[in-house]
């Protein structure tokens, strides 16, 4: 079996544990915390074939800091952030992962939400081309800390940020702002098969299998 459809089978795998043991509420990545923020895309240095890379603009975002699994505290955990663009019909989901050719196709635990989060594999653009996206500290902004709670301190402070990569150049970053109510973050559904663009779209085995995980927990959520 290929590296990346193995890859494909753990997730697929783990979230089907995960959603076993959960009911009416989340089953994949379940602890979170959920903020009103700003995406500003400088640009890419070079064109990939998405408007929304390509072309500077700033979007109002709804940024989820969570934990795949929900370990307490500052215990590791595959880490998320996912990113909904308001009038751009996108979300984008990326979790912490390895940085090498084959390891960046793996979920990796990690203890700090100041860490690198990947797209875990390709996302395709308008012109054909296959894209990495990827997020990260941006050596300016309040580190965001080993837990939640620390994340929503950072948050507060007004300089809490995350840098927007494609193929591990900058294009843009997050900036985090207010704290959104547990019932609105309750209430969040995040499906980066379905909210994309032509443009910019996710592919290949693995996104299909987290595709559908997501729809299995989306309705156990519901009954």
């Amino acid at each position: 079996m290929p590296f990346v459809k193995k890859a494909a089978f753990i997730v697929l795998l783990l979230a089907g544990i995960r959603v076993a043991k959960s009911r009416h509420r989340r089953s994949l990545h379940p602890a979170g915390r959920s903020f009103r923020g700003e995406l500003e895309i400088w640009g890419a240095p070079r064109p990939t074939g998405s408007r929304l890379l390509d072309e500077p603009s700033r979007w109002p975002v709804t940024v989820r800091m969570s934990k795949g699994v929900g370990t307490r505290g500052s215990r590791p955990d595959v880490l998320g952030v996912a990113i909904r663009l308001h009038g751009h019909g996108t979300d984008l989901l990326l979790s912490t992962a390895g940085s090498g050719r084959l390891t960046r196709h793996l979920p990796a635990p990690r203890r700090s939400f100041a860490s690198r989060y990947g797209s875990i594999t390709a996302y395709r653009t308008g012109s054909d081309r296959k894209v990495y996206l990827a997020a990260g500290p941006t050596g300016s902004g309040t580190p965001l800390g080993r837990s939640l709670d620390a994340v929503s301190a950072a948050a507060l402070t007004g300089n809490a940020q995350l840098v927007i990569a494609v193929d591990d150049q900058p294009v843009g970053r997050v900036t985090f702002g207010e704290l959104i109510s547990g019932a609105e973050d309750a209430a969040l559904a995040f499906d980066p098969i379905r909210n994309a663009t032509p443009d910019l779209h996710p592919t290949g085995t693995i996104h299909g299998s987290r595709a559908l995980a997501y729809k299995i927990s989306q309705r156990w959520r519901r009954r």
